[in-house]
């Protein structure tokens, strides 16, 4: 993290003091278009795994087979994610970001060149999605502890905020441009779109000036990861934290059900799809957006835990809705509670952690978010196999609030949390 500059150290930082800095600058425009290339991706293949399985083995296994998707894609996570960490803490972020790119911008090009040679079956889009899986697993903590080296700590919390801002524009550009290339052309040139947008942030990263490589470790690399399972254990602010939104979205992962109800209940057709998928994230964005301006400083635990309350009941809700209008209100709604939450979440995570463990810390975090969305996508296609997508649904949105009420009586000082930065 850079040192705070005079100007700042008599005022409380602003907007434009973050629009200074311009290394910063440059990760949020490679982050947003790494992201939109990513989600966009993700949607097409999620849609073509349905639509491939159902019209091999019928609705209902069709819904499983996109849980499958999600799970798949979390094994090499699983596996992986605490020697990320310990390479994220060790090499230049910067460097293990680009490669992180590279790798996914190969699962396209694998993905256009089975499209485009009609080879694209499931089985093959589950071996795509591990791959994939593995690039994730290594992107997700360089990224997020390279962001805190590119600005001082006063500017912290706008930044996340602002950080957030951008994972959203790209979150809610992926479904909507993935459902127009798929429904206008062919998953073949959504492929391709993807493509484009993981080679630009390669570039983009290479301009970045400061240098991201972390301050050397002594130890061996299993000293290095039982040092920052123990720092979490320990710490039970950040252990609340980061367990809340595992089992709150683990069990709430109505998301993963948009294949269906987009064709079978609200029979919207892909561009639908689309805009159910990106409805969450224009909630999120439009909550991101205020946060950039006006962040959270106070009363930031109760923050949160409404925001998982709210969550839950937009669940319900969704589940409920037999009208396009109110499922993407209901949606939008979701992402934006859970935005405040996240915002919280890596607020807190990001000031009390030190930089040399950011890569461990965020490498447990994003594990037990990868579990939550990608066994969450499992969880939702087993539960709507056996009792239906609605059912579904509705089971993760009750259970988001059972623990919600959980964690604020098990994590007190969570609760307790008043001030950010």
């Amino acid at each position: 993290m850079t040192d705070l500059p005079d100007s700042l150290r008599e005022s409380t930082p602003s907007a434009r003091d973050l629009l200074s800095e311009r290394d910063f600058m440059v990760y949020l425009v490679t982050r947003a278009l790494g992201v939109l290339g990513t989600v966009a991706q993700s949607v097409t293949m999620g849609w073509q795994v349905y639509d491939l399985a159902r019209a091999e083995r019928g609705v209902a296994e069709s819904a499983l087979w996109v849980g499958l998707l999600g799970l798949v894609t979390f094994v090499p996570l699983f596996v992986l994610a605490l020697p990320a960490g310990v390479v994220a803490d060790r090499y230049p972020r910067k460097t293990l970001l680009s490669l992180c790119f590279a790798g996914e911008a190969l699962c396209a090009v694998l993905l256009v060149w089975s499209a485009a040679a009609g080879l694209l079956t499931v089985r093959v889009l589950l071996g795509i999605a591990f791959l994939f899986g593995i690039a994730r697993a290594f992107r997700a903590p360089a990224g997020v502890a390279l962001a805190p080296m590119l600005v001082p700590k006063a500017l912290l919390p706008r930044a996340i905020a602002w950080n957030s801002l951008a994972f959203q524009i790209g979150t809610i550009s992926g479904p909507a441009l993935a459902g127009y290339l798929v429904g206008r052309w062919s998953s073949t040139h959504s492929y391709g779109v993807s493509l484009v947008l993981y080679l630009i942030p390669i570039v983009g990263l290479a301009l970045i000036r400061r240098p991201t490589r972390p301050a050397p470790h002594i130890g061996s690399r299993r000293d290095r990861v039982a040092e920052g399972l123990t720092y979490i254990r320990t710490n039970r602010v950040v252990l609340g934290a980061i367990s809340l939104d595992l089992f709150a979205v683990l069990l709430g992962g109505a998301t993963a059900l948009l294949p269906v109800f987009a064709r079978d209940i609200l029979h919207v057709g892909p561009e639908g799809f689309g805009l159910l998928r990106a409805a969450p994230a224009v909630g999120a964005a439009m909550v991101a957006l205020v946060l950039a301006s006006r962040p959270i400083y106070r009363h930031a635990g109760t923050a949160m835990f409404a925001g998982v309350a709210v969550f839950g009941i937009a669940t319900v809700v969704f589940g409920l809705s037999r009208s396009f209008p109110l499922s993407l209100l209901a949606l939008a709604t979701l992402g934006g509670a859970d935005m405040v939450s996240v915002y919280v979440r890596q607020t807190l995570i990001q000031i009390v952690t030190p930089d040399e463990m950011r890569g461990r810390v965020a490498s447990v975090s994003f594990l037990f978010i990868g579990a939550s969305n990608e066994l969450g996508e499992f969880e939702s296609g087993v539960t709507a196999r056996l009792f239906g997508p609605v059912v579904a649904a509705l089971f993760g949105g009750v259970a988001s609030l059972c623990v919600t009420g959980l964690w604020a009586r098990l994590f007190p000082e969570l609760r307790r949390v008043d001030r950010l930065g």
